[in-house]
């Protein structure tokens, strides 16, 4: 599955495009009691709600791929034998309009999708002619296949805000009706998926809004497939293995974790050097353990970085690219640090230049006159009392000059 096969499909959501055959949904309360259900055509819907459904179709093929969306694989006991792959099938084959294959369906999310309150399922069904292309990735215009799917999206269901408004039946300003509404949707998937412009029964696309924290009691329990790790919930677990070995709390440790990353995007920028443009580049346990000891990580440590990489990723189908692993945020931050860092330096040696010439003092205290002589003249400076007036007297010296505000006088 590619970022094209993913636009190919999203591309048709809209009014004009779209060719979905029905939409039918669930509406679940925060007991887990389906409220409603329903099922009914497009054509038959105002443009307005039209396009509020159109808008949760595109919302659930958006994000990055490897890491919003994902395509994961079933089992292939699952496909020959499986519940879950039947009764997905079901619903394709039915177009969505059979009941008892909806509430099977609906009892199934219901039973394996954890969240507090309430939340509306809905389907869309779906036939995509598959048009031929050319090398060019031009339409032919002939149907070259034909995909036949289903789309599933999950969207909490909140209460709005208390709010004032104008209430028009009564003629003045007071408190609005509070409404339970639709929010963007928190988990999605299609299914069969299409993967290199055909359909592939054996796996399905899921959509997550976090992927630092996607929904896998979901994809596991209710679609039976085999999860993977998002590109978020890899970096954070490289991260977890950095400061398992480096700490985080002290400057030191987190100038050791700025440095890391810097040394990272180092590797990935010198990789690229010698692979085509879209090419992915790869990393393995050494390549970690290489990177941390250039990032001035002691040997011992960076062994142990190692290992707890190849721990969780050799192996496996979740093996990372080294961009999943790089935190971007840490390159910025850096660089804020390393600013502020030589701000502070500049501060603290404008304030020992400001003590050595006696315009504050060594506490930090200052005065409203700032006067400095040789310290072998100290004794010297007076202050006495001229027409009246408390002045400062110093004496002076036929050799003596004087720079004040800045500016050299002539005395």
């Amino acid at each position: 599955m590619t970022k094209n096969d993913i636009l190919e499909i999203k591309r048709r959501y809209n009014k004009e495009s779209h060719n979905f055959t029905r939409i039918a949904g669930c509406y679940v309360d925060n007991e887990k009691n389906k409220v409603l259900s329903f099922s009914e055509s497009p054509a038959e819907l105002p443009d307005e709600e039209l396009f509020k459904y159109l808008d949760i179709a595109k919302k659930s093929l958006s994000g990055k791929l490897g890491d919003n969306i994902l395509q994961l694989e079933f089992p292939t006991e699952e496909v020959m034998n499986g519940k879950t792959h039947s009764l997905l099938e079901q619903l394709k084959a039915t177009g969505l309009k059979d009941e008892s294959v909806l509430d099977e369906f609906f009892d199934l999310v219901i039973e394996n999708y954890l969240i507090a309150g309430n939340f509306l399922i809905v389907l869309f069904s779906d036939v995509y002619d598959i048009p031929m292309k050319t090398t060019d990735n031009l339409d032919v215009g002939d149907s070259e296949d034909v995909l036949d799917y289903i789309l599933c999206a999950i969207c909490p269901v909140n209460l709005s805000k208390s709010a004032l408004g104008y209430r028009e039946d009564e003629g003045r300003i007071g408190a609005l009706l509070r409404n339970w509404t639709v929010a963007p949707v928190e988990t999605a998937f299609m299914y069969p998926a299409f993967s290199e412009r055909n359909a592939d029964i054996n796996s399905v696309t899921v959509y997550a809004k976090n992927p630092k924290a996607p929904h896998k009691e979901f994809w596991e329990g209710a679609l039976n497939v085999t999860s993977r790790l998002t590109s978020s919930e890899k970096k954070q677990a490289f991260a977890g293995m950095v400061e398992k070995s480096v700490g985080s709390d002290s400057d030191e440790s987190k100038e050791t974790i700025f440095n890391i990353a810097d040394s990272l995007s180092g590797f990935i920028d010198k990789r690229k050097e010698d692979l085509p443009d879209d090419a992915v580049v790869g990393i393995n346990g050494d390549d970690v353990e290489d990177i941390c000891i250039a990032a001035g990580v002691p040997e011992q440590k960076a062994e142990r970085i190692k290992e707890r990489f190849n721990d969780c990723f050799d192996g496996t189908p979740d093996a990372p690219a080294a961009d999943e692993l790089l935190d971007k945020r840490l390159l910025k931050d850096q660089e804020l640090h390393h600013e502020k860092a030589a701000l502070q330096r500049e501060v603290a040696s404008l304030n020992k230049q400001l003590q050595e010439t006696g315009a504050i003092a060594t506490d930090g205290s200052s005065s409203d006159i700032y006067v400095k002589v040789p310290a072998e003249r100290e004794n010297t400076v007076t202050t006495a009392f001229v027409d009246g007036e408390k002045c400062l007297i110093i004496p002076l010296q036929p050799s003596d000059s004087a720079t004040i505000n800045g500016e050299n006088r002539t005395l």
